[in-house]
């Protein structure tokens, strides 16, 4: 008889995780379900829905007949995930904290304490993404406890393990995973790989997961939940009231509480105004807000950013845009937008430029960059700067225009 594999799932007490656990017991593993505790429901007010979350999430395991484990994160998540996502708003970005929580809490202190403290040969969780490896050759990698040597196995390099879409594109979430690290990625298996959302929720019903089945699916903050955001915001950042601009003609529109509290793109909904109004640009120094009356407004127009320092899965760049320094692949910065065609351009410094082959609506800083060629996720960056709008674009070439026009119409001077 074969040694029985033990794998730690990650539960959250949803019909993802849930069904995820009942898939990898069905394959003869040895299953425990763990439950992450990241948010302290003491600390605000406000309905928080964790103890619920738990409850269902040890039914499952209790249905299942495998052993139910819960770990809390909380200081963890306060310092390495909120606390970021407080800095950057106070630096006019918004950040996405799904992004940030994979990366610190689930794909590296999760994981660990996964392999080192529960003895696991591999992690789980119910994401909608797949890599490289098949279950067996997840076993076959081998755990390197940190401190890392100074240099990878040469063979290591060669073989890095990939990320790819899941067969339900709709529901696919590499993007989230675009910054877990190669070690986490080499130990996790993804049971919903080749599954769709209707098909997962028809296991749950066979199973009788019906209280899981009867949840809305979670959104919000990462951990957090719902919230009515600009109320939880001022909670922890102090309110920094300044005006609302017209970007076309810098009438003041109105006012509001604090910069942070507004993103790229978002509707204002400013007093007094019957028209709708929409946010282009914050200036964090004056704390004013620009608006234009159209959603679609030039201003919210651009085809170029740069990212920090880019994270790639692989932990190289692809040899084509090392060999080349760029490279025609796809991108996008929000969980669910379509996919837009690309160039990158790899700086010195790690960082890349994304030129979209069109315009697009409200790129924002602090929010990620990912890339994709074909159906591989190739990793993603924070966005820290945007190239020009077409708005600006216009108000220059009308400037240069008037001083062409100018320069034409001056009258020669006598010699």
């Amino acid at each position: 008889m074969g040694v029985v594999r033990h794998v730690v799932c990650a539960m959250s007490g949803g019909v993802d995780s849930s069904v995820a656990a009942l898939l990898l017991k069905r394959r003869g593993y040895q299953v425990t379900g763990v439950f992450m505790k990241n948010w302290d429901s003491l600390d605000e007010r406000g309905v928080c829905t964790s103890e619920r979350d738990c409850d269902d999430a040890y039914k499952v395991c209790r249905a299942l007949d495998i052993p139910f484990h819960q770990v809390s994160y909380v200081k963890e998540y306060w310092h390495e995930v909120f606390s970021n996502l407080l800095g950057e708003y106070q630096k006019g970005r918004t950040p996405n904290p799904d992004i940030i929580c994979n990366k610190h809490i689930k794909f590296k202190h999760f994981y660990q304490y996964a392999i080192n403290n529960l003895g696991a040969d591999a992690m789980a969780t119910g994401h909608y993404a797949r890599t490289s490896l098949e279950d067996e050759e997840v076993f076959q990698q081998t755990h390197t406890p940190t401190p890392r040597p100074l240099f990878r196995d040469r063979l290591e390099i060669r073989n890095p393990v990939r990320l790819y879409q899941g067969a339900d594109r709709l529901k696919d979430q590499t993007f989230f995973l675009s910054q877990i690290s190669q070690d986490a990625l080499r130990q996790t298996i993804f049971p919903l790989a080749g599954l769709t959302k209707d098909f997962v929720k028809k296991i749950a019903a066979e199973a009788g997961f019906h209280h899981v089945l009867k949840k809305k699916e979670s959104m919000g903050i990462c951990f957090i939940g719902e919230r009515h955001f600009e109320d939880f915001i001022l909670e922890y950042l102090e309110p920094k009231p300044g005006h609302f601009v017209s970007i076309e003609d810098g009438k003041i529109m109105g006012k509001h509480k604090g910069w942070f509290t507004f993103t790229l793109g978002q509707r204002a909904r400013i007093g007094g105004q019957k028209d709708p109004w929409f946010v282009v640009d914050k200036d964090i120094t004056t704390g004013e807000i620009f608006v234009g009356p159209t959603t679609n407004h030039p201003a919210l127009l651009r085809d170029t950013v740069q990212t920090d320092r880019f994270h790639w899965i692989t932990e190289e760049p692809p040899a084509e845009l090392v060999r080349t320094q760029m490279m025609d692949c796809h991108f996008r910065f929000l969980h669910q937008m379509p996919l837009s065609p690309c160039t990158v351009t790899l700086n010195l410094d790690g960082s890349v430029w994304i030129t979209a082959n069109k315009p697009l609506r409200a790129l924002t800083p602090g929010q990620f960059a990912v890339l994709y060629k074909g159906d591989e996720c190739l990793g993603s960056g924070k966005i820290v700067r945007l190239g020009p709008s077409e708005h600006m674009l216009q108000k220059r070439h009308l400037q240069l225009s008037r001083n062409s026009k100018n320069s034409e119409q001056q009258p020669e001077s006598d010699s």
